[in-house]
């Protein structure tokens, strides 16, 4: 045997080299390990310093200053942040999806209005999480998480834009790009506390965007400071930086407050006080906006539901909101359909559910649909002209805690898109302004001008911002006073004349005589349940609530509070709290029509 050959066998067969051999390799995967854990809470820890707002960290570097005298470019020294909607130039679009982004190329252009910020100084930072297909309200995608608000952690950020409003409210950002859809931008700003803008569609460029529902689309922003809302607002609708200072005339749509729970003194009222300190602000006006577009939107006649205890307005409005949804529906299939058969993707439960629910749907209605929402253009714009501003909540309340196992509530999206439908529909411009917090969770109010009439409303939140952050904290400070008793004699003689006003089909006038009564003897039931249903005819549910709130306090056995309890409820689209009144009118009067009556439609509103 030759030598070497020999050696080799002899080394092989050593011990202590095997132990050597041993040592290292379990050193090698030990620091393998090592690296795999610092590693992983490297990627934790940075997913908690961008509170998990972004899919994908890149740099788009402005365009050049040009040398002086020549002026600063307007967004010189802001950075932004894209939804992943948004085309940049050798990057895969994701939309949000892992398996869209594996079956799609790198786009080979960027996005007009990207490329129009970085043209005008803004440097853009990263991408953005988004539900799936910019489908959902609550933020959350099951792919890529959900990014944290920064304003109460244990909420969901609102969606489909939620990294990008993320991105803005935690201040990784001065701005970030959304899209609107039916309230893609609008929902997350209310939910993370800043401002945000839908503007009046087709305003701004959507090249290069991909396209949920081409008819609702818009480009829309985030800032937290009203100035950089502003200046990007410019930018993007290339608007002349003259400023033609107006009278502004607020409308405030009383039926549409009466859908969010938070008190008026914290909202409408705010914003009335500020009128009232403005000079050049008209004295402000109100009006029930479903009334309005019932009379002034023929064609959603025919989508309104024959058998409803909804008042008129409220039930227009309803329609309205499912017309918007199916309009959705059918452009989504058009343009997205053969892929989502073709390629089968993945997505959450409620996200699948949307999905679904549009590819299945027919066109058959199409034609209605772009008709009502031609003459929703109109009849808003007839209501504002170029002068008017209506002010809305921009949502119902909180919607979902963060990693809830629930979905969102029916009820809660109803209340919700009814709101949002108003502008989605008519296709004008739309402001989210936050006004604090009420319960520990941010609120806001929107603003909505005329189509067209986008300068104007941004004109209008710079110039009115830091007034209304002064009524906010005025308002955060005020205590309602409770009533106080009196004669009992004289409360029933007021309650009777309340009567007779009632019959007389004079509502108001009964509303001021039993308030008279409630003031001398605020312990009587039927007073409070009386003035309930005063403000049932009037359209005032949310005060048709509390009233009967009160009855039932005094009176657990009282059955007509609870059935007009129930139909209060039910007109906010609040069934399931309807259902319950309704239920417990039945077990003090087991045979009470109107009761059996409810609780059937109820049964087919919640199917």
């Amino acid at each position: 045997m030759p030598k070497s050959l020999k050696l080799g066998k002899i080394n092989v067969s050593n011990t202590k080299l095997w132990i050597v051999v041993g040592v290292s390799v379990a050193g090698i995967l030990i620091l393998n390990e090592r690296r795999r854990r610092k590693g992983r809470r490297r990627r934790q820890s940075a997913e908690k310093e961008d509170f998990g707002a972004f899919i994908e960290r890149l740099e788009l570097l402005p365009s050049p200053q040009p040398p002086p005298p020549a002026a600063r470019h307007p967004l010189a020294g802001l950075t932004f942040a894209v939804k992943d909607i948004f085309d940049v130039k050798e990057y895969v679009t994701g939309f949000g999806s892992p398996d869209w982004k594996r079956t799609h190329e790198p786009a080979n252009r960027t996005a007009v209005a990207v490329a129009c910020l970085l043209k005008h100084g803004a440097t853009c930072v990263g991408k953005t999480v988004m539900d799936e297909l910019s489908f959902g309200f609550t933020g959350e995608n099951m792919h890529y998480g959900c990014p944290a608000n920064p304003e109460v952690p244990s909420q969901v950020p609102g969606g489909s834009s939620s990294g990008s409003a993320v991105a803005v409210a935690a201040g990784l950002v001065d701005f970030a790009l959304g899209t609107d859809t039916v309230g893609c931008v609008r929902t997350p700003a209310s939910l993370c506390g800043i401002l945000g803008f839908r503007p009046s569609h087709g305003s701004v460029s959507s090249v290069g965007v991909l396209a949920n529902s081409q008819s609702l689309d818009t480009v829309g922003w985030f800032a937290r400071d009203p100035s950089i809302l502003h200046r990007v607002g410019h930018v993007l609708l290339q608007a002349t930086p003259i400023v033609h200072r107006r009278a502004r005339r607020f409308i405030f749509s009383d039926d549409c407050f009466q859908l969010s729970k938070v008190p008026k003194q914290k909202t409408s009222y705010v914003v009335s006080k500020t009128i009232e300190n403005l000079s050049g602000y008209q004295s402000a006006k109100h009006m029930n906006i479903g009334h309005f577009i019932a009379s002034n939107v023929p064609t959603l006649k025919v989508f309104r539901e024959a058998s409803t205890n909804m008042q008129q307005g409220i039930a227009t409005l309803k329609a309205l909101s499912n017309v918007m949804l199916l309009l959705q529906r059918c452009e989504f299939k058009t343009n997205h359909e053969e892929w989502v058969r073709t390629v089968k993707p993945s997505f959450g439960p409620d996200i699948s559910a949307n999905v679904l629910a549009a590819v299945n749907t027919t066109n058959e209605n199409i034609k209605s649909f772009y008709k009502v929402r031609t003459e929703m253009r109109a009849a808003i714009n007839s209501l504002l002209k170029d002068d008017g501003i209506l002010v809305i909540p921009t949502v119902p309340d909180a919607p979902l805690k963060l990693d809830s196992k629930k979905s969102i509530s029916s009820e809660f999206q109803d209340r919700l898109l009814v709101l949002l439908s108003i502008v989605s529909m008519s296709g004008c411009c739309q402001v989210t302004i936050p006004l604090g917090k009420h319960d520990g969770c941010p609120i806001s109010v929107s603003f909505i001008a005329s189509h067209g009439a986008d300068k104007f409303l941004l004109d209008t939140v710079l110039d009115m911002y830091s007034s209304l952050q002064e009524q906010v904290s005025i308002a955060s400070n005020l205590v309602t006073l409770p009533d106080t008793e009196g004669d009992m004699d004289a409360s029933e003689l007021l309650k009777e004349k309340g009567n007779a006003a009632f019959k007389g089909r004079q509502w108001n006038k009964a509303v001021n005589f039993y308030t008279e009564a409630i003031k001398l003897n605020g312990t009587n039931a039927t007073y409070y349940c009386n003035r309930a249903a005063a403000y049932l005819e009037l359209g005032c549910l949310q005060q048709a609530e509390a009233d009967c709130n009160q009855a039932i306090l005094l009176d657990k056995k009282n059955v007509k509070a609870y059935l007009r309890r129930g139909t209060a409820r039910e007109m906010l689209l609040c069934y399931k709290e309807a259902a319950q009144d309704f239920k417990h009118a039945l077990v003090l009067e087991p045979q009470n029509k109107a009761a059996l009556l409810a609780e059937k439609r109820l049964k087919k509103l919640a199917g």
